[in-house]
């Protein structure tokens, strides 16, 4: 059980949708290039290619979004940044409704999204929500419970 405690928090919903879309990137990205090389110059194709490459970056880095934990802390992995906080930095997990992925309430009167959690995975996300929560009790609480 604590081996799945630890587990990385990781949605499932948007990493399939973001890796079927950054093959296809990739797929009509040297479709084109192939298809255009008779009548487009190089400069053009170049731009295809850079073009391509970039949106295929960010659908990798969407599949890739998570929250790491281990009995430091935790490491959120989201879309643009990554960011690493000790246990007692992290107030609170907040994944009320309307809320797309899981929200931490730092210490230092600051937010947090963590992506690793996403609303769109129905069920998963409440029951990864509720994961990430036990971690945090776990490693907050103290003797004297304060």
């Amino acid at each position: 059980m604590t081996e799945d405690l630890y587990a990385p928090f990781r949605p499932h919903l948007a990493r399939l949708v973001s890796g079927g879309v950054g093959v296809l990137v990739v797929l009509g990205t040297v479709a084109i290039m192939w298809g255009t090389r008779s009548w487009v110059g190089v400069p053009d194709q170049i731009g295809f290619g850079v073009l391509g490459a970039l949106i295929a970056w960010f659908c990798w880095r969407q599949a890739s979004v998570a929250v790491l934990v281990d009995a430091a802390g935790l490491t959120v992995r989201n879309l643009v940044l990554s960011r690493r906080l000790g246990w007692a930095e992290v107030v609170s997990v907040r994944f009320g409704e309307g809320r797309p992925w899981v929200q931490l309430d730092l210490a230092d009167g600051d937010t947090l999204a963590a992506m690793g959690v996403q609303r769109s995975d129905g069920e998963r996300a409440i029951r990864e929500a509720r994961r990430l929560a036990t971690l945090l009790a776990r490693h907050t609480t103290t003797a004297a419970d304060d």
